[in-house]
C-alpha cells in the first residue's frame, strides 16, 4: 500500500476550501442589510437553531452575538415541540441555518414562528427549500464543492456559513458601536478583557487611600500607614499630593528624626503619577522600570495640564494588578 502524503492531502484540501470561500462576496446584498436591520431592532432575543453540522454553526454564531452584547441563545430544533417553544417568545427574531432547507427537525420550529408571527431569518442553499418559503429574511448560500474522497461531508459549506454570520457579526458590531470598554464588561474575567482593563478599573480609592496631613508627625503618618497596610503614605496639603513616603522612608529615617518630627521632613517630593484611563499594563510597566510597588493616580485633565501638585484619585498597587491577574 502505497504511503499517503497527509501533508499534501491537507494543503489540496485548505485550497479548495480557500477557493470556495471566495464565493462568500456573492451573498452580501439585500438580504444582509434586511438582517443586520431585523437583528439590530429586535427588542426580544436572538434565537439560533440548525439541526446536525448547521447546528453546531449555529451555536457558535450565537455565542458571538452574545459577546459583543446581543442576547442571544441557541435552541435545538427536536427539543422544540417537547416545551422549548415557550421559549421563542414573539419579540425575539428566530435564525434558523439548514444547508438543505428542508430538514425535517425544522418544521416545528417553523410552524410554530409563523403561527405566533416571529420573524425569521433562514440561512440555506436550497432557494426552494421550505425554510427559505417561510422566512422573512431570506439568506441563500451558494452551493459549493466539499472536500475530502466522497465529496459529501459538510467542509466547505460549513466553513462558509461560519464565516458568513461572522462577517454579520463585524457589521453588527459596527452598527451597534461596540467598543473596548464594552467588550471589557463582557469579558471581565477572561485574559482578553484583563488586558483591556484600566487603572480606573483596579485601582484603590476612597477611604482605602492613606492620606497624611503634611503637619502631620511622624507616629501620626506610622498610625495611618500601619492602617491601610499599602506600605506608604500619600502626604497632602489642601487635599493636594505634595509628596509620598514609604515604611522604608520612615524606617531609614526614625535614626535620625524623632516621632514627633513632621513627616514631611521624610517624604519624597513629585512622586509618579499615571492617569486613571491608562491601560493598567502601562502602570504595571512603570512600576517595574522604577522598581517601586505602588503609583498615585490622577484625573486624565490634570495628567494633561501636567501640574506640579495633584489632587490624588487613587492609588495603583501591585497586590491589586495580581488579585485581577494582571502580570
Amino acid at each position: 500500500m502505497p504511503k499517503q502524503n497527509y501533508i499534501k492531502i491537507a494543503k489540496r484540501s485548505a485550497a479548495i476550501q480557500i477557493a470556495e470561500l471566495k464565493k462568500i462576496n456573492k451573498t452580501f446584498n439585500k438580504s444582509f442589510i434586511q438582517a443586520i436591520n431585523v437583528i439590530s431592532n429586535c427588542k426580544g432575543k436572538i434565537i439560533f437553531t440548525g439541526q446536525g453540522k448547521s447546528g453546531k454553526i449555529a451555536a457558535s454564531a450565537s455565542s458571538t452575538m452574545s459577546s459583543f452584547g446581543i442576547p442571544s441563545f441557541f435552541v435545538h430544533p427536536s427539543e422544540v415541540p417537547h416545551g422549548d417553544s415557550g421559549s421563542i417568545q414573539r419579540k425575539d427574531v428566530l435564525i434558523i441555518i439548514s444547508y438543505s432547507g428542508n430538514t425535517r427537525e425544522l418544521q416545528s420550529v417553523i410552524s410554530h414562528s409563523n403561527r405566533f408571527g416571529i420573524k425569521i431569518i433562514g440561512c440555506s442553499s436550497n432557494k426552494a427549500s421550505t425554510l427559505l418559503k417561510h422566512s422573512d429574511v431570506k439568506i441563500l448560500l451558494p452551493k459549493v464543492r466539499e472536500v475530502g474522497p466522497t465529496g459529501m461531508v459538510p467542509t466547505s459549506s460549513t466553513t462558509l456559513t461560519l464565516l458568513y454570520f461572522n462577517c454579520l457579526a463585524v457589521a453588527l458590531m459596527d452598527k451597534i458601536k461596540f467598543s473596548k470598554d464594552k467588550f471589557k464588561k463582557f469579558h471581565s474575567s477572561g485574559s482578553i478583557g484583563q488586558s483591556l482593563a484600566s487603572i480606573h478599573d483596579v485601582m484603590l480609592k476612597g477611604n482605602r487611600l492613606p492620606l497624611i496631613n503634611y503637619k502631620s508627625n511622624i507616629l501620626k503618618a506610622i498610625q495611618i500607614i500601619n492602617k491601610k497596610k499599602l506600605g506608604l503614605g500619600i502626604i497632602v496639603k489642601n487635599s493636594l499630593v505634595v509628596g509620598v513616603v514609604s515604611d522604608g522612608d520612615i524606617r531609614r529615617g526614625i535614626k535620625k528624626f524623632s516621632k514627633k518630627d513632621k513627616i514631611n521632613t521624610l517624604m519624597t517630593k513629585k512622586p509618579l503619577y499615571i492617569n486613571e484611563s491608562a491601560s493598567a499594563h502601562k502602570g504595571l510597566s512603570i512600576m517595574s522600570n522604577n522598581l517601586i510597588t505602588s503609583l498615585l493616580v490622577c484625573s486624565d485633565s490634570d495628567y494633561k495640564k501636567n501640574k506640579i501638585y495633584l489632587k490624588p484619585k487613587g492609588i495603583l498597587h501591585i497586590h491589586s494588578l495580581l488579585k485581577y491577574g494582571i502580570k
